[in-house]
């Protein structure tokens, strides 16, 4: 299986902290060494960086670690391979365009017989993910071929997971640049961090921050991994079902598929 990493803050904020321990387990302290990358939103752009090499050795994530890019929205992972090969066109976070907006997708599991009707949008690998992100954002233009709120959205995005769900483990990400929709089949975690602000160590390395000296006292920053990357903080663990639509580090809409 893969692992996941998202943040939505309210203010652009930088993930080096929550990388650093991600990247570990691409090889390191886990078996997922089949690529990774992350993508940070700026405004309607989005920074992709994508290796197929392990995370722990890349020199691309080192690059991503000295550069900290401050995003309001992030979506990353790391692969451990279990359908398609490992190559770039395989790698997540996956992109396409829709309505204008840069759609941004990643996923943990996998889906047994999965034969999506063919649509507007195609896989470029040969990935169950990319084929579930290309079938997802099918059924939204099918559905809405202009945009429209999330209030509407939000229905076809949870009947879509449900059908995924049935057919194997989908725990995913997807974005938009302005919010950041989260889905738990059976793993999935998150953190909220707001004032009073104190230090963190993660698990995967030694190293320790102090989210004082980073924060204002009006900062919201929410941390959705497949496992708790600090070994000092309480993180929420999510029911297998749920679903949550995050913005501006804050949780404003959510709901549960039995």
């Amino acid at each position: 299986m893969c692992e996941l990493l998202g943040m939505s803050a309210n203010v652009p904020t930088d993930i080096v902290f929550s990388f650093t321990g991600l990247m570990q387990r691409g090889g390191r302290t886990g078996p997922h060494r089949d690529g990774w990358g992350i993508a940070f939103y700026e405004g309607r752009g989005l920074r992709l960086f994508q290796d197929p090499a392990p995370s722990c050795d890349s020199r691309v994530a080192e690059l991503v670690q000295r550069y900290p890019i401050k995003s309001e929205v992030v979506i990353g992972h790391v692969r451990q391979a279990n359908v398609g090969k490992v190559c770039l066109a395989n790698t997540h976070p996956f992109v396409r365009e829709l309505w204008g907006r840069n759609w941004c997708f990643a996923h943990n599991g996998q889906l047994t017989n999965f034969l999506p009707s063919p649509g507007f949008y195609r896989p470029i690998g040969d990935t169950d993910s990319e084929a579930a992100f290309c079938d997802l954002l099918n059924r939204v233009r099918t559905a809405f071929p202009e945009a429209v709120q999330e209030e509407y959205l939000l229905p076809v995005l949870v009947e879509a997971c449900a059908h995924y769900r049935r057919l194997g483990v989908f725990n995913g990400l997807l974005s938009d640049g302005d919010w950041l929709f989260t889905f738990c089949s059976t793993k999935l975690s998150h953190i909220t961090r707001r004032a009073p602000f104190g230090p963190a160590r993660l698990k995967d390395v030694d190293v320790i921050v102090d989210f004082t000296a980073e924060t204002t006292p009006d900062d919201v920053v929410t941390v959705i991994a497949t496992e708790p990357l600090t070994e000092d903080e309480t993180w929420h663990r999510h029911e297998p079902g749920r679903w949550a639509l995050w913005r501006g580090g804050e949780c404003v809409s959510e709901g549960h598929i039995e």
